[in-house]
């Protein structure tokens, strides 16, 4: 009787989890801005403060995310694209030729982001933390360039980390290389030099690849958790077989993104920036 209960409830879970995902999409669609930029701007509005002197713009639009977010996410989708290309099923972390530059991408993030709060701190509250100098004068550029640092790092762990969660004829061969991660970071660099033309050719797509990239992001952890709650790991042979786990990540991850949204407007009555006050 148990297995027979066991597949019932796994067979209603699949209606359950489509019924639910169309349920919240609507009801997020309905409540945020029209449009595809207005659309773009309320998933950015969930993960980034949006404030528009740290952002870049096309004409007086603004893109959804800021510079540091616009860079992580595009880092990340370019990282997780190569390396779907380039080591197809790879389960391995990255080797140490790869890791310390990444950990040093990381602690670039991490200055540049600790330097650039502070400095805003000093532009909302003149005078405060006087004992504590700013570094450097923060710009759009650094921004960019270190966040996408980051989202390469991000991407060569969480795509070797998916493999491992979800494929069944796992390769044990490290993910990320040497020479190829040379060429990924060459490759980043390029991109980045592109979104620097503030060409609006590239700023557009670059708003919505990087948009698109935080439903990614989640929508894999979420996967993830799903599979390992389901105690399936390891169990799928071809990318077919996750149409259900995949659901359900993206329904968790709207559900995120939409409560953030609902919270957030909630407190600040606007789509905009966060408030700065002062």
């Amino acid at each position: 009787m148990r297995p027979t209960l066991l597949n019932r409830i796994a067979a209603a879970s699949k209606y359950l989890v489509v019924l639910a995902a169309l349920a919240i999409f609507t009801g997020w669609w309905i409540n945020t801005p029209p449009g595809l930029l207005g659309k773009l701007d309320a998933i950015g509005y969930a993960v980034c403060h949006r404030i528009g002197e740290r952002s870049f713009h096309i004409g007086l639009i603004q893109l959804p995310l800021c510079a540091r977010c616009s860079g992580m996410y595009l880092g990340a989708m370019t990282g997780l694209l190569f390396q779907a290309l380039t080591g197809r099923r790879r389960g391995r972390m990255p080797s140490w030729s790869v890791l310390v530059p990444l950990l040093v991408f990381v602690a670039a993030f991490a200055v540049d982001g600790a330097n650039s709060y502070l400095y805003l701190i000093k532009q909302v509250s003149p005078g405060a933390l006087p004992q504590i100098p700013n570094i450097y004068v923060p710009n759009n550029t650094l921004r960019l360039l270190t966040g996408s640092g980051m989202g390469l790092g991000i991407a060569a762990v969480l795509f070797p980390a998916f493999n491992q969660t979800v494929w069944a004829d796992i390769r044990d061969v490290r993910a990320l290389t040497g020479r190829p991660f040379a060429w990924l970071v060459a490759i980043q660099i390029v991109l980045d030099l592109l979104v620097l033309t503030d060409s609006p050719i590239v700023l557009f797509p670059l708003a919505v690849i990087g948009t698109l990239g935080v439903l990614v992001l989640l929508t894999m952890v979420y996967s993830m958790v799903w599979i390992m709650l389901m105690k399936q790991d390891n169990q799928f042979h071809k990318p077919v077989q996750l149409w259900l786990p995949v659901i359900a990540g993206l329904t968790i991850a709207m559900i995120q993104i939409a409560g953030v949204d609902a919270l957030r407007f909630w407190l600040t009555r606007t789509w905009g920036a966060f408030p700065l006050g002062g």
